[in-house]
């Protein structure tokens, strides 16, 4: 079965990531931003990965290309959000440090 790809697709994943994670407070031993964003760090190195499998068996003759392009695809998702979380993160840094003490 394939999975529709767009962009809504992986935000739906994480906003039900998130609310599964948040759930639970720091204090009583669940999970906190820190552990939320090594889950997603994990999903999209799962991704690539997935992406690298695919694409070898598509050279072994064992897969399609249909099942590479989606994992690639997926993949490349993947590190955009990776990439858009990351920004968010150095921007709001930035911004706390400009504040006045």
């Amino acid at each position: 079965m394939v999975a529709a790809i767009g962009p809504g697709s992986a935000a739906a994943a994480a906003y039900r990531a998130a609310q599964a994670i948040g759930g639970e407070t720091p204090a009583a031993g669940g999970s906190s931003f820190g552990a939320l964003l090594e889950q997603v760090s994990k999903g999209a190195l799962e991704a690539g990965h997935a992406a690298d499998t695919a694409s070898a068996q598509a050279l072994a003759g064992q897969g399609g290309v249909t099942e590479v392009v989606v994992a690639v695809s997926r993949a490349e998702l993947a590190l955009q959000t990776a990439v858009a979380v990351r920004d968010r993160v150095v921007a709001a840094y930035q911004d706390v440090m400009r504040m006045p003490i």
